[in-house]
C-alpha cells in the first residue's frame, strides 16, 4: 500500500501503525506518532488500521548538541 511516510511516499505492507513502525525498524517508547495530522498514543498504535495513501509522521529524538 502507498503511504506518505515524514512526507515521502513509500510503498508498505503494514496493516497497523504499529506494524510499520516495526516494518521501518522503529523501537522505543519515546516515539511521537501522528496519522493524518491526529497524534496516535503508544497504547493506540496496534489498534490504529492504516488506509491506502494515509500521511503518517514518526517523530524520534536525535542525540547531541
Amino acid at each position: 500500500m502507498k503511504l506518505i511516510i515524514n512526507g515521502e511516499q513509500q510503498e508498505i505492507e503494514a496493516g497497523t501503525l504499529a506494524a510499520l513502525l516495526t516494518a521501518l525498524d522503529y523501537e522505543g517508547d519515546w516515539l511521537a506518532t501522528a496519522l493524518n495530522g491526529d497524534l496516535v498514543s503508544r497504547g493506540e498504535r496496534a489498534r490504529t488500521v492504516l488506509n491506502e495513501g494515509d500521511r503518517i509522521e514518526i517523530l524520534a529524538p536525535k542525540q547531541g548538541g
